[in-house]
């Protein structure tokens, strides 16, 4: 009788813990599933901005090899603002408090999918991969792009836009695009611009900036749609 007792009692304290385990492992994941949803609209707002982006770096491309500078149009002014001037919109900063929480505590073994496991370590190695990436691009901004704009940028164009329009210089771009005011652009010292490195500087941020997006963003994204999925079908998620 005692030994039964004892085993009974067994039974019913590692049913608790177990019960306990799935209480615990469901709350981590509907805040990991909550964390994720959050970046996968933000990657996606993300990502589209820097196909627009890209389109600028195009158009710039062509405009310095082909068109004056002297006499700048709008669209320039505007495409020059989106490829060089507007940064924040471009760069996904993936969020990971949930993540580091379930490495750091042990918690990950809550998770029984070994599926959901080796996904959300993938997902680990992706954010590292995108903060190295995204310093890559911050990096050629400060040794390449930001002496170049010191030189050649038109700053009373930027104060004149920031004026009117009293918002973040991207929302304001949008409302300048749309309306049928023009603010005249004025490169700087247009007599010492040259038109080969202009092309290269742009072409080489639009490389480091495409590869970003098709790779290390593009990673991030489908990662995120699979442990998503994972969630959902494991803890009857919505």
């Amino acid at each position: 009788m005692l030994f039964l007792a004892v085993f009974c009692g067994f039974l019913a304290e590692n049913f608790r813990e177990h019960k306990v385990e799935q209480q615990r492992a469901k709350e981590l994941a509907i805040s990991f599933y909550d964390e994720l949803k959050r970046d996968s609209a933000t990657i996606q707002t993300v990502q589209m901005n820097r196909l627009k982006r890209d389109s600028s770096f195009t158009y710039l491309k062509k405009y310095f090899r082909d068109s004056s500078i002297t006499n700048c149009s709008k669209e320039f002014s505007i495409d020059f603002n989106y490829a060089f001037i507007v940064f924040g919109s471009y760069i996904f900063e993936p969020k990971d408090a949930i993540l580091d929480q379930l490495k750091n505590s042990g918690s990950l073994r809550y998770f029984k999918n070994t599926e959901l496991q080796k996904l959300t370590g993938d997902l680990s190695v992706a954010i590292a991969n995108i903060r190295t990436r995204n310093k890559f691009e911050s990096d050629f901004l400060d040794l390449y792009l930001t002496p170049y704009l010191v030189k050649h940028n038109d700053i009373e164009f930027y104060d004149n836009i920031s004026n009117r329009y009293k918002i973040l210089l991207v929302y304001a771009l949008s409302a300048y695009e749309k309306s049928s005011e023009v603010f005249p652009f004025h490169f700087n010292k247009p007599d010492d611009f040259d038109k080969t490195e202009s092309v290269n500087l742009t072409g080489m941020y639009q490389l480091r900036c495409w590869g970003t997006s098709i790779k290390q963003y593009a990673d991030y994204q489908k990662l995120n749609t699979r442990l998503l999925e994972e969630l959902r079908i494991d803890y009857k998620l919505k």
